[in-house]
This record gives structure tokens, C-alpha cells and sequence, in this order.
């Protein structure tokens, strides 16, 4: 597994004799940080299909973001990983959904990601999605479901998310309530709301996610 590490994370990483690998996160459920780049170079090798594929499949405590030039122009796409507590560390050749999964059940121990799973469900996801564009709520409800039930370890609260979405439009208030609750669990801090207020489930009127009244 390619990689070059340094002791503190950042867009620029340090000179090559300072650096050291980065400490798993797995023993600890320490807080991650992964930094894709997006930079001309990398974006035309896939940077920004990598970037969406982990924002799909890493877990809340995984903070994903893009950046740019990691120092390493031709062996990318190039992603930044650092552990809170730990080192940081710059992958290469980091071109498709596959091998970035790989290295976020590597960075995580495959207790706290799987891989595997991972991709099913982002996969259920991503059709599930498709579906719901073209009014096929119920087909998106199913996949969800399937989605959901891999228990991936990553991605969970983006699945519920888009099945209360579904399930808003079949008019099931209460499970599209219930699964923007568990959503909103899982990952407080992430927006759970794509549209505008009338995709927002409702208690006595009071949008459950914004907590202001539905107009």
C-alpha cells in the first residue's frame, strides 16, 4: 500500500524525513480526517469521483473534504488521511471507489468499516437514488432497506436520509419521521435535508431536523 506520512495533516504535508505512519483508528474510535485531491492533475485521473465515492461510504467521524496539491503530481489520484492522536499519511493511485474503500476499512479495521459492504450499499444507494428521481419511491424504499440492512459501517445515515425521503413521498409520515430521527442519531451535525421545507417530515407541525415550524 503506497504511501508517504507525516506528523501533522494538512493540504501540505511535511518533508519526507519527518514522516511517520499514521496510527489506526480503529482500537480507539479516534476522529479522521481524509483530504482528496482535486487538483488539475488528479481530478483528470478521478479525484473527484473518489471524493464523491468516500463522501458516500465513510462513516460521520470520517470528516471528508477535497484539497489541493498533495505533492505527489502523476501518482494520484492522492488522498490525505490523519488520525486524531496519530500520523498522517498521503495514498496514491487512489483511482476508483474500490481501492479507496480498501483504505478506509484499512484505516478504520474492518470492526469499524467493511469494505465490502461498503460498496453493496453504496451501490443499493446510488440506484435507489436514480429510482426515487424517476418516482420510483417504493423501488427506492426497498433498496434502502437492503442498503441499510448490510450495516456497512459507513454511509448508514445518507440511506436513512433518502428513505425518509422515499417514504415522505409514498405519504408514510411516520417511518419517513422515524428514519429522519435515526438519521440525524447516527450523524447530528449532517444536514438532513435536501429540498426545501415541504421535503422536511414533521412533528405537530415543527420540522423534526430544522426545528421551526413548516410553512
Amino acid at each position: 500500500m503506497a504511501a508517504a506520512a507525516a506528523t501533522a495533516f494538512s493540504c501540505s504535508f511535511a518533508s519526507p524525513r519527518h514522516r511517520r505512519s499514521p496510527t489506526t483508528a480503529r482500537a480507539s474510535g479516534a476522529a479522521v480526517e481524509i483530504r482528496v485531491c482535486t487538483n488539475r492533475t488528479c481530478a483528470r485521473q478521478g479525484g473527484r469521483e473518489v471524493l464523491a465515492a468516500l463522501e458516500g461510504l465513510a462513516p460521520p467521524r470520517v470528516d471528508v473534504a477535497s484539497c489541493g496539491c498533495l505533492g505527489r503530481c502523476g501518482a494520484g489520484p492522492n488522498f490525505g488521511a490523519s488520525v486524531s492522536g496519530g500520523g498522517a499519511a498521503v495514498f496514491g493511485h487512489v483511482g476508483t471507489a474500490a481501492r479507496a474503500a480498501q483504505l478506509l476499512e484499512h484505516l478504520l479495521g474492518d470492526s469499524g468499516f467493511d469494505a465490502a459492504a461498503g460498496l453493496a450499499a453504496l451501490a443499493a444507494r446510488e440506484k435507489a437514488e436514480a429510482a426515487l428521481e424517476k418516482g420510483g419511491a417504493a423501488e427506492a424504499e426497498a433498496l434502502l432497506t437492503e442498503a441499510i440492512e448490510m450495516n456497512a459501517g459507513g454511509g448508514l445515515h445518507l440511506a436513512y436520509r433518502s428513505r425518509s425521503r422515499a417514504r415522505l413521498s409514498m405519504g408514510n409520515i411516520t417511518g419517513a419521521l422515524a428514519d429522519a430521527e435515526e438519521a440525524t442519531k447516527i450523524a447530528p451535525k449532517f444536514p438532513q435535508i435536501d429540498g426545501g421545507p415541504e421535503d422536511c417530515p414533521t412533528r405537530r407541525g415543527v420540522c423534526f431536523v430544522t426545528n421551526k415550524k413548516k410553512q
